[in-house]
């Protein structure tokens, strides 16, 4: 979804030769945010904290479910899933609202075509906003890892509890499935963290050592970008039958 809002706005500003301050209704002169840069940074806050939230549901559901199986099965139902999902999209999307009102600032970016909350420069209430964001996602970042490990421990325990009776297929097959999801889980909880820790670095730099590099910001931003992008199709390749052959192969030959 945040590529489909996104995407569309900085292909009209390359088609049109323009930067966002001065494309769309209440066109401005460069350097002053215009109404569609201030969306642009809008939807760039969301759609960074939004995902980040949800990530952290689906891994305490994955932690619950391994580690706590009784709790799970008694207390998380689907209706709470859609209440959290509901819930989690309306915070983010208050708390991303709080510089249009006021609360930090919307800020152009080289080469014209992004926008994002300024990080550099500017008074508490400029700067207050960007060191909320960046400790929230880091608290997130946190959470979301010490869960991913949990769960990767539960499976790697798992793994070992399993009897070796039987046929050596037999014995091998439970293992390597829960295998193949450590191993799944263990990548997207890498790529998830060096994709995030940038932008948090980069609003403590701006914020506190006064630290103006735009290119480094550009930096943080397409890296936080590149997790969407790349997140899914690590799923997506990582859970074909012909790399969990190759790991099982892999796994044997160790053993």
């Amino acid at each position: 979804l945040g590529k489909c809002l996104l995407s569309p706005i900085v292909l009209a500003a390359y088609a049109y030769n323009r930067s966002l301050s001065e494309l769309g209704p209440g066109a401005r002169p460069e350097g002053e945010p215009g109404v569609l840069c201030q969306l642009f940074a809008f939807l760039m806050a969301f759609f960074g904290l939004a995902p980040t939230l949800l990530l952290l549901a689906m891994a305490l559901e994955c932690w619950l479910s391994l580690g706590h199986p009784y709790f799970y099965r008694r207390h998380l139902t689907r209706r709470l899933g859609v209440t959290l999902g509901v819930t989690a999209a309306g915070l983010c999307a208050l708390f991303c609202a709080l510089p249009l009102l006021g609360f930090g600032v919307p800020m152009q970016y080289c080469p014209g075509t992004w926008c994002f909350m300024r990080m550099v420069g500017g008074g508490p209430r400029q700067l207050g906003f960007p060191v909320l964001y960046a400790s929230l996602m880091g608290l997130l970042v946190l959470a979301i890892g010490a869960c991913n490990v949990s769960s990767m421990w539960h499976l790697y325990s798992m793994a070992r509890r399993q009897p070796r009776r039987g046929t050596p297929a037999d014995a091998t097959a439970p293992r390597m499935e829960e295998l193949d999801h450590l191993v799944l889980l263990g990548l997207m909880t890498v790529l998830f963290t060096v994709c995030s820790l940038p932008l948090i670095i980069r609003a403590y730099m701006g914020a506190f050592a006064a630290d103006f590099n735009e290119n480094a910001d550009l930096s943080a931003l397409r890296f936080l970008s590149v997790n969407s992008i790349v997140d899914p199709w690590v799923f997506i390749i990582f859970r074909t039958s012909v790399f969990r052959t190759f790991v099982r192969r892999v796994c044997q030959r160790l053993n």
